[in-house]
């Protein structure tokens, strides 16, 4: 494009999504004196969990595990002046997620399933859009749309005239599906404890997530005359 006039315009594209899949992150984790221990601890702990979704309709299969490790554990303390730490145990982390179509119904009863759960897991509830791909494709078309648009107001208020397009620039970065209302680490301890309370096999949940934005832009450049 050497000696070339051209304009440069970024243009952006938006939009407004409705949720319609529930996504719960699921957190189990302990701590044993032993490697061992903390395997077999994690192992039977995720086995009972996926019991539970299991009876709620989930196939075992459904419980997806995002990431797992142990650890050696250890605490620091002071000891006549000098920091030293202590050998405390293993720690499992395990983070998993099971998905679903969204409806308050169901959520009630997984919330209330893992609430009364023996091996008390933390939690974190989300919601995004299944069919991403074919929201970045639009999200993508509106931005080049807009960059138009833009080109073609700029050059008429320049008294230039549009030609080909020489270059398009597109960021592809990670566009973010996902709005997060709550989770249990959020709730009050009297919160807790009315979650705890096991007045039905169900709580009643009205939860209306808010619309996903969603955002991109792309750069494209034109060549003038």
């Amino acid at each position: 494009m050497s000696g070339m006039r051209t304009i440069r315009v970024t243009g952006k594209g938006q939009m407004k999504l409705r949720p319609d899949t529930t996504i719960i992150t699921i957190i189990l984790d302990g701590l044993y004196p032993e490697y061992s221990g903390a395997l077999r601890h994690s192992a039977q702990d995720t086995e009972c969990l996926r019991g539970i979704l299991s009876d709620l309709g989930f196939e075992r299969s459904e419980l997806k595990t995002l990431s797992f490790k142990v650890d050696a554990e250890y605490e620091g303390y002071n000891e006549e002046g000098s920091y030293k730490q202590r050998f405390l145990g293993y720690k499992f982390l395990h983070h998993m997620k099971v998905e679903f179509e969204a409806d308050n119904d169901r959520l009630g009863r997984i919330l209330y399933a893992l609430a009364h759960c023996p091996v008390n897991p933390k939690w974190k509830l989300c919601y995004t859009v299944k069919d991403q791909e074919q929201a970045k494709n639009e999200l993508l078309g509106r931005a080049v749309s807009d960059a138009g648009k833009k080109a073609v107001i700029l050059a008429q208020a320049a008294g230039v005239e549009l030609k080909e397009i020489q270059s398009i620039d597109y960021s592809w970065g990670e566009i973010d599906f996902e709005v997060r209302p709550m989770s249990r680490e959020m709730l009050t301890e009297d919160e807790r404890d009315n979650l705890l309370a096991p007045l039905c096999a169900s709580y009643d949940m009205d939860i209306e997530p808010d619309d996903i934005v969603i955002s991109d832009t792309v750069t494209m450049i034109w060549g003038i005359r």
